[in-house]
């Protein structure tokens, strides 16, 4: 009976996400193309639809069916209900291809399709690239509110943790809240940034292969490593610099509360520059990447986002051609770069002039040693099914106060037992 409901649930979302008219029946020799998407801020229902326009312009034998995720953070689980309930999109954009290609559901994508793009075999499953790698995405940097910074007496961003905790201390005295964080109703996972970013400077620095040794069996969460990056982020909240007013609001909220002031640092991904610069705040916004203990530079980053396509696809060239299309289109990427700050990683690509914190931001990235971004990873170092939500459900607890962090990296490891992990 449980399955029969969630089956259920699943169908009817399918239908309420459905664009007016998608029902009606496909023009005479056009191919239909089912295509899921999700919508934030930057990536309104409006910019899905003139993104799809260009390349149906291009392709007038593809007609498109647009699906929408219930929200950006439950896209990847909304993916999985289409696909035990048989309605798996032809084509879906940046959901993680880990839980669907084991089971043979993807379309591998071969060398000559790949050749366009800068980083070709990022994220591979098994030797084989699902996943179309066309955009990187620093995931976190600390976006700043300068005016705060200087009322406070800081005149530039920290360069290693122990001036964070300066900063972060001189704020708080100035009653200025330290860290602004979200992960209210259906947006956990914007509780979890400051953990990624901790464990992208103190874990991946050291270990860049950390996940795939934890897929081996070789280390663990409850591992001294893992545990210091988990009780820095606890202790950040213990000492009153976390916002956990944040906990009630969702991810627009949350980006709102920074750009109106309420708050002097915004750990968020590269996207939020464009934001940034299309709603710009009354003070200026500056960027830095997470520091770590020894001034390092490094910079947690993710190289993926495109398309995954459904190996099942009763219209599978159209699925494949429009999929390529789609984020090769150079409407579509510059469009993208300027709502969404999007870093294209197809060769040759030039992006549009674009303001100071997209530019910044790029500095940044360039700036110092890239690791992957935990929890964003997507192929054979990714997290275990279901994982991820579990560290955006901590992530919560500990900004709530509720854990501490040798508990909940003790937590992950249960839970990836759970998940079937060693």
């Amino acid at each position: 009976m449980k399955k029969a409901m969630v089956l259920t649930a699943a169908a009817l979302a399918l239908a309420a996400c459905a664009p007016a008219g998608s029902q009606q029946p496909v023009p005479s020799g056009k191919k239909e193309v089912t295509f899921l998407t999700f919508e934030t801020p930057n990536l309104t229902p409006q910019y899905w639809d003139a993104a799809i326009k260009r390349v149906t312009d291009k392709h007038p034998d593809i007609a498109v069916k647009k699906l929408v995720a219930p929200s950006a953070g439950e896209r990847n689980a909304y993916a999985k209900q289409l696909l035990a309930s048989g309605q798996l999109p032809d084509v879906m954009q940046a959901i993680a291809p880990s839980g669907f290609a084991e089971s043979g559901n993807l379309y591998a994508w071969s060398d000559e399709e790949l050749k366009n793009y800068d980083f070709p075999r990022s994220n591979p499953l098994g030797g084989k690239i699902y996943q179309l790698p066309y955009n990187t995405q620093p995931t976190p940097l600390v976006y700043y509110n300068k005016k705060l910074f200087a009322e406070a007496g800081v005149g530039a961003p920290p360069k290693t943790y122990a001036d964070l905790l300066d900063i972060a201390g001189k704020l708080k005295d100035k009653g200025v809240n330290p860290f602004v964080v979200g992960g209210g109703g259906k947006d956990a996972f914007a509780a979890g940034y400051l953990w990624m970013a901790l464990v992208g400077s103190d874990v991946y620095a050291r270990q860049p292969d950390f996940l795939l040794k934890r897929r081996a069996g070789q280390v663990r969460f409850s591992d001294p490593l893992f545990v210091k990056a988990t009780r820095k982020f606890a202790d950040l909240v213990k000492r009153g610099y976390v916002d956990k007013a944040g906990l009630s609001r969702d991810y627009p909220s949350t980006e709102r509360a920074f750009l109106d002031g309420k708050g002097a640092m915004y750990p968020m991904g590269s996207w939020f520059a464009a934001s940034a610069e299309a709603n710009k705040p009354a003070f200026d916004v500056g960027v830095f990447a997470w520091p770590t203990d020894d001034g390092k530079v490094v910079v947690p980053a993710f190289t993926g986002g495109g398309p995954i396509v459904n190996a099942r696809s009763k219209n599978l060239e159209a699925a494949r051609t429009f999929a390529l299309e789609f984020n090769q289109d150079p409407g579509n990427n510059a469009v993208l770069v300027k709502t969404d700050a999007a870093i294209i990683a197809v060769k040759g690509y030039q992006p549009p002039p674009m303001g100071p914190v997209y530019n910044a931001t790029l500095d940044v990235l360039r700036s110092g040693t890239v690791v992957n971004a935990f929890t964003v990873e997507t192929g054979d170092d990714a997290l275990l099914p279901g994982v991820g939500d579990k560290v955006f459900a901590l992530a919560q607890e500990i900004i709530a106060g509720e854990t501490d962090g040798d508990t909940a990296a003790k937590v992950l490891d249960e839970e990836w037992a759970k998940a079937g992990g060693r």
